[in-house]
């Protein structure tokens, strides 16, 4: 019954960094420039989970983060704004910021799914919990 619990804290520290990219993503939707000041749109961090048999026995496996990935080849939103600070000076996009594609929508319902996921190892770690504390009962 352990390897259960195993399993399931396994998934519950997946989700916490799954949501916490989720929020960094939402948090930087509007930030035009990097940490060295430079006009550069945010780029969003992706979590990629991986199997991990060390955790687990007989034939389950628990989840760990294998990365978390910065999309570095989004393409930015361009909005025109030539008053703000960040605007493109010259070029075919004099006047225009650039913004991070990123979708609202889409981060909103990876933090619902990332919350229900989260949610769900809970349950499964109560039951397991009830289950050894019911065993410990007969035995006793």
């Amino acid at each position: 019954m352990l390897s259960a619990l195993d399993i399931s804290t396994s998934a519950l520290v997946a989700q916490r960094t799954r949501m916490t990219a989720i929020a960094g993503n939402i948090a930087n939707v509007t930030t035009t420039h990097n940490e060295d000041g430079q006009p550069q749109p945010y780029q969003p961090r992706y979590v990629v989970f991986q199997a991990d048999p060390t955790i687990g026995s007989q034939g389950a496996a628990g989840v760990r983060v294998a990365a978390v990935r910065i999309d570095s080849d989004m393409q930015p939103r361009y909005k025109y704004e030539p008053g703000h600070p960040d605007a493109i000076r010259e070029g075919p996009w004099k006047g225009y910021v650039a913004y991070p594609d990123i979708n609202i929508m889409t981060e909103f319902t990876d933090a619902l799914e990332a919350a229900r996921a989260y949610e769900a190892n809970l349950g499964a770690i109560e039951v397991t919990k009830d289950l050894s504390q019911q065993t410990l009962r007969i035995l006793a």
